[in-house]
């Protein structure tokens, strides 16, 4: 099972990961929806696509744009189509 966890919680636990480039992106069900806050911030990767963001709330302390997902990657990246990847500081593993 690996789990996402930042300032004590686990945002997020699934033994269905995907993992891309060393990234592990999680399955949007197994994702703790009320850490997260819709950011503005996207970036492009050249062979995955538009990267949309998410801040991470945890007892008043926020991690920005510390969350993100592809909602309609390229076709060489379908198998993260809508699955949550983190990183600045948030503890991926099992």
């Amino acid at each position: 099972m690996v789990k996402a966890v930042w300032n004590g919680e686990v945002l997020a636990e699934s033994d269905d990961t995907v993992v891309l480039e060393g990234t592990h992106y999680f399955p949007p069900a197994s994702v703790k929806r009320r850490f997260l806050i819709p950011s503005d911030h996207r970036t492009t990767c050249h062979w995955k696509g538009e990267a949309s963001y998410f801040h991470l709330e945890v007892d008043g302390q926020v991690n920005a744009n510390a969350a993100w997902l592809y909602s309609a990657p390229n076709p060489a990246a379908a198998e993260i189509r809508g699955r949550i990847a983190f990183w600045k500081g948030v503890q991926v593993g099992d």
